[in-house]
C-alpha cells in the first residue's frame, strides 16, 4: 500500500522504465532520489539509510524529513499517502509533494547537457558564464563561454514565484520572464535571514519590461533562511531562490554587471535555423554601423522600426535629433566590439544585442556599452530600442 501510494503521488506516469541520473547534480538531491527509488522497489531499509545519511548533513531538508517520517510509519504499519503525519497542514504537504516531483524529474529525466539553449546566440569575451532559468522545471542551468559558444557546466534546483512566471506588476508574486543581468552582490551581513547567505539582484524591470509597463522591483537570486534547506518549487514573492549550499557553488560563476540571466517559461533548444538567423542579424548590425559612419542618415534610419523608442523618444523624435546632429558632422567613425546576442524568451523574433561602441567625429568622441533590441520583421531586422547598457 505504501509503495503504491508513493508511485501514484510522486512517480506517476512519467517515471522512465530505466532511470539514469545526470552527470552533475547536487549530492543531497541524488541521495533523496536514491531513497525514493529504493521506495519504488520496496527496499524500505535502504531508503531509510539513504535519507538518514542525507539528514545528518542537511537536517533542515524538510522534504527529506517527511520522507523519513513516512518510512518510519511504514515500519510501524500501513500508510495510505505521502505525508501521513497527523494534523499536517494540507498546503504544506502539497508543497513538499511538488518538490519531490520536481526533484525526481530533474534527476531521472534525460540529460540535456549536450544541447545548446536557443537564448544564448553569442557571448562576449567578458561573459565567462551565462545562466538560464527554466521555470517549468524549477532548474537553473550554468553555461561556460567557450569562444562565444555556451557549454553546459551544471544545474541547480530553484524556487520561483508563488503564482508562477510572467511578472506584470508589483506584488503579483510572479517571477519575470526575460533577459537580465546580475547588477550587485549582497553579503549575508547585509541581509535579513529570509534571504539566506547571499543575494544577487538582477535588473528587473529591464528596457522591454518598462516599454510594456511592467512594474515592481527587487528581483534577486538569493538563498534560504537558516532554518530551511530548500523551499517548494513555487514559494517566493518573485525571486529565484536556491539552497544556500547551491548558492555558494553558483557564486564563482557570477560577475556583477556582466553575467546574463535568462529566465524562460521553458527551455528552448537551438536548431539549424538559429545559425543562419544569427548570421543575418550580425550582417544587419554591421550594416547599421557602416550606414551611421557614412553620414547617410536616410540609410541609417532605415534600420529603425516605426515603433522604435529610446527612453522618452519615439521614432519621429529620434529621426529629427539624428538629422540635426549629423548635419553638424563632416566625418564619423564608429567601431563596435565584444558583441553579445540573446534571444528573448517568449519573443522568438527579438534579440538583445550588447556591444562596446567607440564613436569618433569631427566634434565629439566617446566610448560606451550599448544595448539594442532587434526584431525580425517582414522587411528584415529592425531596431525597436537603443540605449546605454
Amino acid at each position: 500500500m505504501f509503495k503504491r501510494a508513493w508511485l501514484l503521488l510522486l512517480l506517476c506516469s512519467w517515471l522512465p522504465a530505466t532511470a539514469k541520473a545526470g552527470p552533475v547534480v547536487p549530492s543531497p538531491e541524488i541521495q533523496l532520489v536514491k531513497s525514493l527509488q529504493a521506495i519504488n522497489h520496496n527496499h524500505l531499509d535502504i531508503a531509510l539509510n539513504e535519507v538518514d545519511s542525507l539528514l545528518r548533513v542537511n537536517p533542515n531538508f524538510r522534504l527529506a524529513q517527511l520522507v523519513k517520517g513516512d518510512l518510519l510509519m511504514a515500519h510501524a504499519g500501513v500508510i495510505n499517502s505521502f505525508g501521513s503525519v497527523a494534523n499536517a497542514p494540507h498546503d504544506k504537504i502539497n508543497d513538499l509533494r511538488d518538490e519531490a516531483r520536481v526533484r525526481l524529474q530533474r534527476v531521472l529525466s534525460q540529460s540535456d547537457s549536450k544541447l545548446r539553449p536557443r537564448f544564448l546566440w553569442q557571448l562576449d569575451p567578458r561573459q565567462k558564464y551565462a545562466l538560464v532559468v527554466d521555470t517549468s522545471r524549477s532548474t537553473l542551468f550554468v553555461y561556460q563561454n567557450v569562444e562565444g559558444e555556451p557549454r553546459y557546466v551544471t544545474d541547480f534546483y530553484v524556487t520561483i514565484g508563488k503564482l508562477g512566471a510572467d511578472k506584470l506588476a508589483s506584488g503579483d508574486q510572479r517571477t519575470p520572464i526575460g533577459v537580465y543581468f546580475i547588477k550587485a552582490e549582497l553579503s549575508k551581513k547585509e541581509l535579513a535571514d529570509i534571504y539566506g547567505d547571499a543575494a544577487y539582484p538582477i535588473n528587473y524591470p529591464n528596457e522591454w519590461d518598462r516599454r510594456n509597463k511592467r512594474t515592481g522591483s527587487g528581483i534577486w537570486l538569493h538563498g534560504t533562511p537558516s532554518s530551511t534547506y530548500s523551499r517548494p518549487p513555487r514559494a517566493s514573492n518573485g525571486c529565484v531562490v536556491l539552497a544556500n549550499a547551491d548558492l555558494e557553488k553558483l557564486a564563482p560563476y557570477l560577475q556583477v554587471g556582466v553575467t546574463p540571466v535568462i529566465i524562460a517559461n521553458r527551455m528552448d533548444w537551438a536548431g539549424e535555423q538559429d545559425q543562419s538567423e544569427r548570421a543575418s542579424l550580425m550582417l544587419a548590425v554591421e550594416q547599421w554601423r557602416k550606414d551611421w559612419a557614412s553620414l547617410d542618415t536616410d540609410a541609417y534610419l532605415r534600420h529603425y522600426a516605426r515603433d522604435f523608442s529610446s527612453n522618452e523618444m519615439d521614432y519621429r523624435a529620434w529621426a529629427k535629433q539624428k538629422r540635426l546632429v549629423n548635419s553638424a558632422k563632416s566625418w564619423i567613425k564608429v567601431d563596435i566590439s565584444d558583441v553579445s546576442m540573446f534571444v528573448y524568451p517568449d519573443q522568438p523574433d527579438m534579440v538583445v544585442v550588447d556591444f562596446d561602441q567607440d564613436y569618433r567625429s569631427n566634434n565629439l568622441s566617446n566610448r560606451m556599452k550599448k544595448r539594442q533590441y532587434w526584431i525580425k520583421q517582414d522587411n528584415g531586422w529592425k531596431i525597436i530600442y537603443e540605449g546605454a547598457a
